[in-house]
């Protein structure tokens, strides 16, 4: 392993070491309920599905985001006649893919990036290209595909500037570990400037995938229900809230009630198991409250509804006007997708700390289709400027829509990227190693 960096070296070494701590980890996580008890035996390298006799694409998605992304892609690669396997490491993306992944692709969960769990994954899957989405840099992943020949292709490819200064201070690992992609496709010129000036050997722009994700579905009779039992009123959703924006979001609609009467607040918290604790903030303020994890529905007297469930957000933005992206009025998180609401109709609002999707948000906000606010005080006088004047809202969600639309077209660019390593991939067929 010369020339590949102590920093590495000792990573491996360390990771062997702290195996059975590893074990002890996935206990403590299964504990925690960020864990799938089921299938604890996947984040250590043990397939629970059989390999597919015939050419095999991995592809893998950290969390939710992530693996939303690759939907597109996974649908085109199966049409070329290609096994797809996804992976991904929460409970949360599990859950997601089980109701959304394309007929005969498979999920596992992927191993902690221990040698031997990688090992024996790979034994198994013996895929014929990975393709990572976005910045997941593990080393004895990339190492161990390497080692089987196996082309790796970072799509979809973000280096954020925090992500930079911290790679940036370990140039000979991030070097090391960037020359194991067969190529970087990066969302941005700026995404591609940082992965290039950091060693990565093979760097072009291939677009967001993520404006070439169809909108989330919704269960038409579900939403048929929900539409009735909300005609007629003012609805706003403040999507994907972490701790600290949810009483932020509470003091706003305290703002708007009293202007905004029938006033409907749907708060979809990023993790749902926070639903009990935003209610009863809710019930300490005397506001009307339900939580649909508990069956209950918006009724005419409920003001403030806690959609605390799992892939619902396609139905909640549908019944919304305006739609506030949670993780940006508090540091630190980076601000969340804003690209599912803008194609289903909702003017949008965000906070100041989108450093995430920071392009896709300014390219929003230049076109009228979204806006900025700081805090409390400032999203109610948003959401009041667009819920009383409906004919603003509308033109806000068509600029939005139109902007969404116009950005598409990246997922055509990945794959003429990577059309040779697919030719390849179709016949069963890796480079040797070198």
């Amino acid at each position: 392993m010369s020339g590949k960096g102590a920093l590495i070296r000792s990573y491996r070494l360390a990771t062997a070491l702290l195996e059975p701590a590893a074990a002890g980890l996935l206990q403590w996580r299964r504990r925690q309920g960020k864990e799938d008890a089921e299938r604890l035996s996947e984040r250590r390298g043990y397939a629970t599905v059989k390999r597919p006799n015939r050419p095999l694409v991995w592809l893998h998605g950290a969390s939710v985001g992530e693996t939303v992304t690759l939907l597109p892609l996974i649908a085109r690669l199966q049409k070329r006649g290609l096994a797809v396997l996804v992976t991904s490491g929460t409970v949360t993306s599990a859950r997601l893919l089980a109701a959304r992944l394309p007929a005969g692709a498979i999920h596992q969960y992927l191993p902690l990036d221990v040698p031997r769990y990688m090992r024996r994954f790979l034994d198994h899957w013996q895929p014929e290209l990975c393709l990572i989405c976005e910045s997941e840099i593990w080393p004895n992943l990339l190492i161990e595909a390497q080692r089987r020949s196996v082309p790796v292709v970072m799509v979809n490819g973000r280096m954020s500037e925090r992500s930079f200064a911290r790679w940036y201070k370990r140039p000979r690992a991030a070097r090391f570990l960037l020359s194991c992609f067969e190529a970087c496709l990066a969302q941005s010129q700026a995404d591609a400037e940082r992965l290039a000036q950091l060693g990565a050997p093979r760097v072009s722009v291939a677009g967001n995938l993520k404006f070439d994700v169809p909108a989330p579905p919704a269960d038409p009779d579900t939403l048929a229900i929900l539409d009735g039992m909300t005609t007629g009123r003012p609805v706003w959703i403040a999507a994907s809230t972490h701790p600290g924006e949810d009483e932020l979001v509470l003091s706003a609609h305290l703002a708007l009630r009293s202007h905004l009467p029938k006033l409907l607040t749907i708060v979809a918290p990023r993790h749902p198991q926070r639903g009990a604790e935003i209610e009863a903030l809710a019930q300490a303020n005397d506001v009307g409250v339900a939580r649909r994890a508990a069956g209950e529905s918006p009724e005419r007297d409920v003001e403030f509804y806690v959609a605390d469930t799992l892939n619902e957000l396609g139905l909640l933005y549908r019944l919304s006007q305006v739609a506030f992206l949670g993780g940006s009025l508090v540091e630190g998180i980076g601000g969340h997708n804003p690209i599912e609401p803008a194609k289903l109709g909702c003017a949008l609002l965000h906070g100041p700390y989108v450093h995430n999707n920071a392009e896709i948000f300014a390219a929003f906000d230049s076109d009228g289709g979204s806006r900025e606010v700081a805090d409390a005080q400032a999203l109610a006088g948003a959401v009041h400027r667009w819920l009383s004047d409906p004919a603003s809202a509308r033109q806000a969600a068509r600029a939005a829509a139109h902007t969404a639309s116009e950005l598409g077209g990246a997922i055509n660019r990945t794959l003429q990227a990577i059309e040779p390593l697919l030719m390849r991939a179709a016949l069963g067929q890796r480079e040797s190693a070198p």
